[in-house]
C-alpha cells in the first residue's frame, strides 16, 4: 500500500510541475499578451516604417531563388482602409470568406473569416486574416513568375493584371485575370474558391512569340508581424510544411528562423506556409513540378517572415501553351475540413496542419469521439462528459485491477504491521518477509500503478484537443461558461460577480475549479491519511494547490477533471466494496473534525 501511495505521489508531483509552469510562466505571458493587444489597438492608425516584402531569392548567401524586382516598397504604414483604397480590386464573397484580390500582383491580401469573431460577443468584429503589405499587420499570399531574358516581364509583385471576366469571386463564379507582356506572352489566370477556404489559382501561359520562353514559378506567404498571442509549448505556431515524398512534417518557430534560414531539398509534392493557433495560410505548389522551399526572416524597418517556393524552369515552345495550378489555403483549421482537403485535393499529410502533438494517435481519435457526441447532443461540454464516460469504461478493467490491488493491500495491513513489529529496524529482513507475504497472498504491489501511468497520455491528449482545436474556441457549455477553451470567468474573491470590483488574474478562482478541488479532495480521502508527515501534508494541500493552478486552465479541461474525479470516486467505492475492503471516505472525513488527543507528557 505504501509503495502504491508513493508512486501516486510521484505522478501527482509530476503533474504539479506542469501546473506550476502554467501558473508561473504562462499566466504572466497571457497577461502580457492582453496588454500587447491593448497597446496594438491604441496604436491603430499611427505611422510606422514597414519593410517591403522580400522577393524569393533575396536571402543571404545561398542564391537558391532568383531575384524578383518590383517589390513596391511602402514609405509609411497606412491604415487598412487606406491601403485597400490604393489599388484596383476584385471582390471576394462566399459563405466563409469576404475580402478582395489586389489586381496589383494578383495578391490575396484582404481576407476576413465570416464565421469567426474576435470574442464570444456576437457583435465583435469578424476575424481578419490577410491585410495589405503596406499596413503594419501586412499578411498576404501571392504566386507568380521570376523574370528572365527569354520571357521578359513576368507576372510578379508589381504586375497590373486586368479583369477579363467575372465581377466578383464567389463559390459559383470564378474570375479570370489577364496580363500580356512586351514580348507577346499572354498569362491568363483563373481564380476559383470552394465553399470554405481553398482557393485555386490556375494559370495558362500562351507563347505567341517565335522563340521558346522559360518560366520560373514561385509562390509565397509573407507576414510583417508575429501573432499577438505568445507562443506556448503545447502548440506550434510559425513555419510549417510537408515537402517531399517522405511525408515528414517540417515545423520551425519564428525564433528559429530569425537565427537561421531553412531551405529544404528539392521536392515534387507537398505544401508549405505559416500557421497560427487557429488559422493558417499555405500554398500547395504544382505537384508535378520539382521545387525548392524556403523559410526566411528579413529585417530592415519592421521585420517580415516569409515561406516561399521556387519551381524548376519550365519551357514553352513557340505557338504552344502550358498550364500551372497552385492551391492556396487561407482560413480556419477546422478538423473535418482539413482532412477533407487532404483527400479531395490530394494534399499529402495536410491533416498535420493541426498540431495533434506527440500523442496524435490518441489525440485525433479523442477529438473524433468528442466531435461524434457533439453532432448528436449539440454541446461540446456535454460531449466532454460523454467522452470521459467512454474513456472510463475502456479503462475499467485496469481500474478494477488497480482498486482490487488497493483492497488486497488494505486486507494485508494487519499482517504488515506484525512484520514491522517483528523485524523492527532490520529493513532487509522486513523487505524479504514482505515480498514473501505478497507471493503467498498473490498480490502484485505495483499493479495499482499502471492504470495511473497509462491514463497520463489520455489527460494530455484531452488537454491538447481542448487547447488546440478551433471547434473548442468559443464553444459554450451551460450558464456562465461560454467558451470552453478559456478559463472559468468567475471568481470566489468577488463572490462570483456579486461584488462590484475586478479580481486580479491570480485570484480568478471560479466555480468549476472549486468543484474540481472538492472532487479531488474527496478522491484523496478515499484512502487513509499516510503516516509519514510529509506525505500527509502533500495529500492535505494538493487539492487546494491544484484548485489555484487549474483556475487558469481552459474550462473544458477543468470540467473534465472534476467529472473524471467524480466517476473515479464512484468507481473506486464500488470495486473496493466488492472486494470486501472498507471504503474509508466517511471515516476519513470524520477524522478531519475529530479532536486530536493531547500528547502525553
Amino acid at each position: 500500500m505504501e509503495k502504491n501511495r508513493n508512486y501516486f505521489i510521484a505522478i501527482a508531483l509530476s503533474v504539479l510541475i506542469v501546473l506550476a509552469w502554467q501558473f508561473l510562466y504562462m499566466n504572466p505571458r497571457m497577461e502580457a499578451q492582453r496588454r500587447a493587444e491593448e497597446a496594438s489597438r491604441a496604436l491603430q492608425g499611427e505611422s510606422a516604417q514597414p519593410v517591403s516584402p522580400e522577393s524569393p531569392g533575396a536571402q543571404s548567401g545561398s542564391g537558391v531563388l532568383g531575384n524578383l524586382p518590383g517589390a513596391n516598397p511602402a514609405t509609411a504604414a497606412l491604415s487598412r482602409d487606406q491601403a485597400l483604397a490604393r489599388s484596383q480590386r476584385v471582390q471576394i464573397e462566399t459563405p466563409a470568406l469576404i475580402g478582395s484580390i489586389n489586381l496589383t500582383g494578383a495578391r490575396f491580401d484582404d481576407l476576413k473569416l465570416r464565421e469567426y469573431r474576435e470574442t464570444v460577443d456576437e457583435k465583435s468584429p469578424i476575424i481578419t486574416l490577410f491585410s495589405p503589405s503596406d499596413t503594419t499587420d501586412g499578411y498576404f499570399t501571392e504566386v507568380g513568375y521570376i523574370p528572365n531574358e527569354t520571357i521578359g516581364t513576368a507576372p510578379g509583385t508589381g504586375t497590373q493584371w486586368t479583369l477579363a471576366s467575372g465581377g466578383k469571386l464567389t463559390q459559383q463564379t470564378p474570375v479570370t485575370l489577364t496580363f500580356t507582356n512586351e514580348k507577346g506572352v499572354t498569362f491568363t489566370r483563373t481564380v476559383s474558391v470552394d465553399d470554405h477556404y481553398m482557393l485555386t489559382v490556375a494559370d495558362k501561359i500562351d507563347n505567341k512569340t517565335a522563340a521558346p520562353v522559360t518560366l520560373t514559378p514561385y509562390g509565397r506567404v509573407i507576414r510583417n508581424n508575429k501573432p499577438a498571442t505568445p507562443a506556448v509549448w503545447v502548440i506550434h505556431e510559425g513555419f510549417i510544411g510537408v515537402m517531399g515524398e517522405s511525408g515528414s512534417l517540417n515545423e520551425h518557430t519564428y525564433a528559429n528562423i530569425e537565427k537561421e534560414q531553412y531551405t529544404n531539398e528539392k521536392a515534387k509534392t507537398g505544401w508549405l506556409g505559416i500557421t497560427d493557433k487557429y488559422w493558417a495560410a499555405t500554398i500547395v505548389p504544382p505537384q508535378t513540378l520539382p521545387y525548392v522551399a524556403r523559410f526566411s526572416h528579413f529585417t530592415g524597418g519592421q521585420a517580415s517572415y516569409q515561406a516561399d517556393y521556387k519551381g524548376d524552369d519550365l519551357t514553352v515552345q513557340p505557338g504552344q501553351s502550358t498550364e500551372i495550378k497552385n492551391l492556396v489555403f487561407a482560413g480556419a483549421k477546422e478538423v473535418p475540413l482539413v482532412s477533407r482537403y487532404e483527400t479531395e485535393f490530394g494534399v499529402p499529410q495536410f491533416n498535420r496542419l493541426i498540431d495533434w502533438g506527440w500523442f496524435y494517435f490518441i489525440t485525433k481519435p479523442m477529438f473524433q469521439l468528442m466531435d461524434f457526441f457533439f453532432r448528436h447532443v449539440g454541446n461540446f461540454g456535454v460531449a466532454i462528459l460523454l467522452t470521459t464516460i467512454v474513456v472510463k469504461t475502456l479503462f475499467f478493467p485496469l481500474a478494477s485491477k488497480q482498486y482490487a490491488s488497493m483492497a488486497n493491500m488494505k486486507r494485508m495491513q494487519p499482517k504488515m504491521e506484525e512484520l514491522k513489529a517483528k523485524f523492527g529496524d532490520d529493513r532487509m529482513a522486513l523487505q524479504q518477509a514482505t515480498m514473501a507475504l505478497y507471493k503467498e497472498e498473490k498480490i502484485n504491489p505495483i499493479a495499482g500503478c499502471w492504470p495511473v501511468v497509462l491514463q497520463i497520455p489520455i489527460f494530455f491528449s484531452l488537454y491538447k484537443v481542448i487547447y488546440v482545436t478551433i471547434e473548442m474556441r468559443h464553444a459554450p457549455f451551460f450558464g456562465w461558461i461560454q467558451d470552453l477553451s478559456a478559463p472559468d470567468p468567475t471568481s470566489l474573491f468577488n463572490l462570483f460577480g456579486l461584488l462590484p470590483y475586478d479580481v486580479p488574474h491570480a485570484l480568478m478562482i471560479g466555480v468549476w475549479p472549486l468543484v474540481m478541488g472538492v472532487t479531488m479532495f474527496l478522491q484523496m480521502r478515499m484512502n487513509p491519511t499516510p503516516p509519514d508527515p510529509t506525505q500527509a501534508m502533500i495529500f492535505t494541500w494538493m487539492p487546494l494547490v491544484f484548485t489555484f493552478m487549474l483556475s487558469s486552465f481552459p474550462a473544458g479541461l477543468v470540467i473534465y477533471w472534476a467529472w473524471n474525479n467524480t466517476l473515479s470516486v464512484t468507481q473506486q467505492a464500488i470495486i473496493m466494496k466488492r472486494h470486501g475492503a472498507k471504503v474509508e471516505l466517511f471515516d476519513n472525513l470524520k477524522g478531519l473534525f475529530r479532536r486530536k488527543p493531547a500528547p502525553t507528557k
